[in-house]
């Protein structure tokens, strides 16, 4: 399994930011997560393969959009009204036991590579 993050970069305040996560193959759920220096990993979204049911953290509710393409194997995050405390490190993960609420990392089994988010003031 193979997972490749994109679309990280500096933006500020405000602005917005779509990240792309590519698979080599569907999954049962694709989550993000996103670390910040001297923090714990931690839940952003993720969105099962069959059906698109997806799941947010409050932090980014209304602010955050998952999303599939199913013919190119890719998730998307669209980042809307980025602050500084989105700063992070933003990693994509596969979930394939089928877990009805992946919303842990060590419900996923794979992972990408990262890709840096960076929101200045």
């Amino acid at each position: 399994v193979q997972l490749q993050a994109s679309g990280g970069g500096l933006v500020q305040a405000g602005g917005s930011l779509r990240l792309s996560c590519t698979t080599s193959g569907r999954h049962y759920a694709v989550g993000w997560f996103r670390q910040a220096p001297g923090k714990e990993r931690e839940f952003v979204a993720n969105i099962r393969w069959s059906g698109s049911i997806s799941y947010y953290a409050d932090s980014v509710k209304d602010r955050f959009t998952i999303s599939k393409e199913n013919a190119k194997n890719t998730i998307y995050l669209q980042m809307n009204s980025l602050n500084p405390e989105d700063t992070a490190v933003y990693y994509c993960a596969t979930n394939d036991r089928g877990t009805m609420f992946p919303l842990a990392s060590f419900m996923y089994d794979y992972w990408g590579q990262g890709t840096q988010v960076t929101v200045s003031s």
